[in-house]
């Protein structure tokens, strides 16, 4: 049986020994958003082990350009279902889109980098539209303590929950 619910502190210590992110600690910068009420930061559980995970973003896309085309849409970030291909990512859509119309937001957004035809493939079957192309621009420390920055190429795509 899957489950999707929002993340606990004991789902943040599972995720980072199961994929570790050390000085990045996303996994606990995700649920402190939750915490302050920036976020729903979602977990799948399948038959009791976590199976994946997304984060909706109340205040919408991190990038400004997009977010000042898309006022009042949040958007669902940092999709990773394992394995892929067994419906995880979908129950994650859409218990983020629930959560979404729950709030009284008319349309939930997702950005899909240029790479990943799959996944982009994967929300166009969900209804949703591509809409704007822009670059996603994010950094990370690798575990040498090096900083990088990152500049993906992506497509910001909507879905009208109101349909």
């Amino acid at each position: 049986m899957l489950l999707v619910r929002e993340c606990t502190a004991e789902d943040v210590v599972a995720l980072e020994q199961a994929m570790p992110t050390g000085v990045n600690d996303r996994y606990g910068k995700a649920f402190r958003r939750q915490q302050a009420g920036g976020s729903s930061y979602l977990v799948a559980v399948r038959d009791g082990v976590l199976a994946g995970f997304g984060e909706v973003l109340w205040d919408g896309c991190r990038m400004a350009d997009v977010r000042s085309q898309y006022p009042n849409c949040p958007e669902f970030n940092g999709l990773s279902a394992f394995p892929a291909g067994q419906g995880i990512g979908t129950a994650l859509i859409r218990a983020a889109e629930a959560r979404a119309e729950n709030q009284g937001f008319r349309m939930i957004g997702l950005g899909v980098a240029e790479d990943n035809p799959n996944a982009a493939r994967l929300y166009l079957r969900l209804g949703y539209q591509a809409r704007t192309r822009y670059v996603d621009s994010w950094s990370y420390v690798d575990d040498a303590g090096t900083k990088h920055d990152v500049d993906d190429p992506a497509t910001f795509m909507v879905k009208d929950l109101t349909a």
